[in-house]
């Protein structure tokens, strides 16, 4: 399997991200409590959007290809860093189901959600409650 070239360039705090195949970019931002101004997304800020977004995709592929019933889903997640030496002790994921995801569907899709990419290539020792919200009625 090919991998996907990236590019990152700093100048001053601000790191500008390349997604080569694409051309899409991106900045990242030390946050406030670690001397930057965060004005964007910290670089364990993505860790956890990437966390997010992946849950989500997966579930939706999952749904796609086994022919379930899915709509719009949506996530929040926390991200919460651990004393010094910083690191990400704790990411907290919160994801509201799509109205159409049928009672007999949820095993599959949150399971599919708790095996996404990311979450399965996160350090053991990162702590990940999932919780999964489902509309009344």
């Amino acid at each position: 399997m090919p991998g996907v070239p990236m590019t990152v360039a700093i100048s001053g705090l601000t790191c500008k991200l390349g997604h080569g195949p694409s051309g899409a970019t991106m900045k990242t931002v030390p946050p406030v409590d670690n001397g930057g101004d965060g004005s964007s997304f910290s670089p364990t800020d993505l860790v956890g959007a990437a966390l997010a977004a992946c849950a989500l995709s997966t579930m939706a592929l999952v749904a796609g290809r086994e022919g379930l019933s899915w709509g719009d889903a949506r996530a929040s997640v926390e991200k919460i860093m651990t004393p010094p030496p910083r690191r990400i002790g704790e990411l907290v994921l919160v994801i509201d189901m799509p109205r159409e995801a049928r009672p007999e569907h949820r095993a599959r899709l949150e399971e599919a959600a708790r095996t996404c990419p990311v979450m399965r290539s996160l350090h053991p020792d990162l702590k990940l409650p999932v919780a999964f919200r489902y509309p009344a009625g």
